[in-house]
């Protein structure tokens, strides 16, 4: 006598639990990766906000903006030499993405450093000049007059789109091509996809 071995498959029952469990996984993982996207989005603003402080303070405590400053070789310990002054003229000159230490989008950076608003070396390195990555992986970078903005312009690059969508709403109108957070000169709207550089104006 031959005997026949049944095969038993799921009930609907356990399908119906496993596709419970993995959908409870893959809302828990999506829910986690947008608490830590909130996180970063806000200390990017607050990152903005003490950039904006450091420099304001810089100001009221010396007259003259950091980066422009044409005694910061003699105000402060570490390496300095004549050419990490500014040249006084109320204006920080220079790209915000430069790798050019003269520039004083660059110098701002070693001057802040100096006065001791910001973390990092003043030793006549390019460190002293590098500029801070902000909570994405990018540059935040300096620039006067950068896009429709005029005055202090804070930029923070390679923010994805659905990222600068976030900090538009939370700090302006919506349009990246007015208001005081402008995403480029010309755009009116943010693919999410693409990286922008994302002007802050104080």
């Amino acid at each position: 006598m031959v005997s026949k071995s049944r095969q038993q498959g799921f009930t609907l029952v356990e399908i119906a639990i496993v596709l419970v469990i993995i959908g409870l996984l893959i809302g828990g993982v999506l829910k986690g990766q947008e608490m830590i996207t909130n996180a970063k989005v806000s200390k990017v603003e607050n990152d903005y906000k003490g950039i904006t402080a450091a420099i304001l303070a810089y100001q009221d405590r010396y007259g003259v903006l950091p980066g422009d400053d044409p005694s910061a070789s003699t105000r402060f310990p570490g390496t300095w030499t004549a050419a990490d002054n500014g040249n006084g003229n109320g204006v920080i000159a220079g790209a915000w993405n430069s790798t050019n230490n003269t520039q004083e989008a660059r110098k701002i950076w070693k001057h802040l450093r100096g006065a001791g608003f910001l973390k990092g070396p003043v030793d006549g390195t390019a460190a002293s000049y590098q500029q801070p990555a902000h909570a994405f992986g990018g540059l935040i970078g300096f620039e006067q007059g950068l896009y429709n903005l005029s005055g202090h312009v804070i930029v923070f690059g390679a923010l994805q789109g659905n990222v600068t969508q976030i900090l538009e709403a939370r700090g302006d109108d919506g349009n990246p091509s007015r208001g005081s957070v402008q995403g480029n000169a010309t755009a009116t709207a943010y693919p999410l996809h693409t990286n922008y550089a994302v002007a802050y104006s104080s």
